[in-house]
């Protein structure tokens, strides 16, 4: 989220995405044990909606301190730059 300091915000998104490495390895020790394709299934869906999650979250960050600060610094180069990246970022992989 930029070059702010570190914040409560930040540090929930850890725990999350420490979370979700965990899942991860869950999946392949679940792979290694040859488990039931739907078991394993379920556990990648649950793995996307915790990423999703997290996007979320980043994305509310990025609009609540990134984008804002550009608005409010006026300057419309930047402002522009932020509005392309989210533009670019959603046409890349809004599919």
């Amino acid at each position: 989220m930029g070059i702010r300091a570190a914040s409560k915000h930040d540090a929930k998104l850890l725990v999350r995405l420490n979370r979700i490495e965990g899942q991860v390895r869950g999946i392949a020790r679940m792979v290694e044990e040859d488990r039931y394709c739907i078991d394993i299934l379920n556990q990648i869906q649950a793995i996307k909606a915790a990423l999703k999650r997290v996007e979320e979250e980043v994305l509310k960050g990025h609009a609540a301190h990134c984008v804002a600060h550009a608005i409010k610094s006026g300057d419309a180069r930047d402002q522009t730059r932020k509005f392309s990246e989210l533009v670019e970022l959603f046409s890349r992989y809004g599919k």
